[in-house]
């Protein structure tokens, strides 16, 4: 019977020269190449006629400016990559932790109800569905509810007292005010993270076999919490 309480990667080397590397080498060769014949050319002017300085010095500005430039994106590279590590290694200390999400899948294991919470900002009355993972209904149930979180527990049988099976669960309600007025909802789930996806970017935390960042992620309760 349901119920209604109030509740305050594999790493590899490679032999591959970045591209990166490579226009550094080619800047370094034509850097090198220039200072030698700017040399040349200024041990062997005429003292009397010297050359004009003019392209000589833009040149050597747009050497310093390319330099600078691809020094830049080298630290914007590594920024990125330690940034990708950081994202990795604070989903990886989601796994197996209790944590509230927004959501609507909840699940219903045998002798463990399947669990919501959902909130309202003034006093309704909300109707239940829950659906099984091929969207056949399993449950649906009419309830007044009070403003905020609402903890709804499903134990897993139909109105016609039928027991369905273990699995994931999904929860819709809607809700209408005394004025038959509707009044929004929503819902969060609590339920432990299976696995992290660390293919993804970013990583993607698995709950109840659907995928959140880590940013969904509202508060992680502790195992003996309810």
């Amino acid at each position: 019977m349901a119920a209604i309480t109030s509740t305050p990667v594999t790493t590899s080397t490679t032999q591959n020269t970045t591209p990166t590397a490579v226009n550094s080498a080619t800047l370094a060769s034509n850097f090198q190449t220039f200072l030698t014949l700017l040399t040349t050319q200024l041990k062997n002017q005429n003292p009397l006629d010297p050359m004009d300085t003019n392209q000589f010095t833009q040149q050597l500005v747009q050497f310093a400016q390319v330099e600078q430039q691809m020094k830049s994106n080298e630290q914007l590279t590594t920024l990125v990559a330690i940034n990708k590590s950081a994202q990795a290694t604070t989903a990886l200390a989601y796994v197996g932790a209790t944590v509230v999400v927004d959501g609507a899948t909840a699940a219903y294991a045998d002798g463990k109800p399947a669990t919501w919470s959902f909130n309202v900002s003034k006093p309704a009355t909300a109707t239940v569905t829950i659906k099984d993972s091929t969207g056949q209904t399993a449950y649906t149930g009419t309830f007044g509810v009070n403003p905020g979180d609402q903890k709804f527990s499903w134990d897993g049988k139909g109105n016609d007292g039928k027991q369905w099976p273990a699995g994931n669960y999904t929860l819709t309600a809607a809700a209408v005010d005394a004025n038959k007025q509707t009044v929004a909802v929503s819902t969060e789930v609590q339920a432990v993270v299976d696995s992290v996806d660390l293919t993804k970017e970013p990583p993607m935390l698995s709950i109840n076999g659907t995928d959140f960042g880590v940013d969904k992620v509202k508060r992680i309760v502790r195992p003996n919490a309810g």
